[in-house]
């Protein structure tokens, strides 16, 4: 029966049965919308519920709106970050402080629509820890689908575990789920991947997929390139046994090249030597090496990020929240 078995949870009189938990970027002007859309959608499933609401220092507006709202409702919560840490890090500020006994994730910007919620939560109580919302239409623009459905394709070859273009982080997890995501401490974080780790029982409907609602997606291709190198990098070194793969073929090459060469000048064949070769060889060589090092680089460097040990979210204020 799922994760119920192995966790047993302190029942408290405050505890919700759904938390909302959704990162706030540029969303001043659909705070209100989000929250009414939740609030309607939620009450059909439970009372006791909360929305928690995490601004990720947007340039914006956004936390005065998010404090607006959480003055008018006490079951919204809101969570100021002291800086911008990105997506993800304010998905991860948020689920620290989700009590539900069922907690949802989704976007602010209304793609992610509220009203499928409860389809969410009905098929969870077939017995899923986690249920994915897949967009079967997904609303995006050219440019940011096709890099989706590349990533992907990368991530799949690299890392061996198999992603879903058409899922992203929208779905709801049972409490147990995020109390194993909370001990995981990885600084290089995609929470769709982590959550995919932790191996619960899962399954995925088919959802509606919307337009974003005002403005356009802070993900441009160079935030979807660092996302790309950071999720590959922490999650396989198939990185680098292709690079070693790469140097041992290099070696066998110049091996071949070099017996080649001696045979030649023994029986005639090269007469007069040249440097055309021996610069274009140096050359490659060379970059193979720079290939490895930036391969071997990017390992270091995350181990570096690692060990120092940081908080992976600082919280400047809270609205509703102890």
């Amino acid at each position: 029966m799922g994760c119920g078995i192995f966790y047993k949870r302190i029942e408290m009189k405050d505890t919700p049965h759904i938390s909302i938990v959704s990162p706030v970027y540029r969303g001043e002007k659909m705070v209100a919308e989000l929250v009414r859309r939740n609030v309607e959608s939620v009450s059909a499933i439970a009372e006791d519920y909360e929305i928690i609401l995490v601004n990720d220092a947007s340039p914006d507006n956004s936390w005065d709106e998010i404090v607006k709202q959480s003055a008018a409702n006490p079951k919204v919560k809101g969570i100021n970050l002291s800086r911008n840490f990105g997506q993800h890090y304010a998905i991860t500020a948020g689920l620290h402080y989700a009590k539900g006994d069922w907690v949802v994730v989704m976007d602010c910007d209304l793609q992610d629509r509220p009203e499928e919620i409860p389809n969410l939560y009905n098929k969870a109580l077939e017995g899923y820890d986690i249920v994915y919302a897949r967009r079967a239409v997904r609303k995006d623009g050219f440019l940011k689908k096709q890099s989706s459905i590349w990533f992907h394709k990368a991530f799949n070859w690299l890392s061996g575990i198999k992603s879903d273009s058409s899922i992203a982080n929208f779905g709801i997890y049972k409490h147990c789920v995020i109390e194993e995501f909370n001990k995981m401490s990885e600084r290089a974080r995609s929470f769709p991947s982590l959550v995919n780790y932790l191996g619960f029982k899962d399954t995925a409907i088919d959802v509606q997929h919307s337009e974003r609602a005002e403005g356009k997606s802070s993900y441009n291709f160079r935030r979807l390139l660092k996302l790309s190198f950071d999720v590959i990098v922490s999650n396989s070194n198939k990185p680098l046994r292709i690079a070693v793969g790469f140097g041992f073929g290099m070696a066998v090459v110049s091996f071949l090249l070099a017996l080649y060469n001696i045979i030649a000048k023994a029986v005639g064949i090269i007469e007069v030597s040249g440097y055309t070769t021996t610069v274009f060889s140096i050359w490659f060589v060379g970059g193979l090496l720079l290939f490895v090092m930036g391969v071997l680089g990017l390992y270091i460097g995350k181990i570096f990020d690692q060990v120092k040990g940081r908080q992976l979210f600082i919280v400047k204020d809270k609205v509703n929240l102890e």
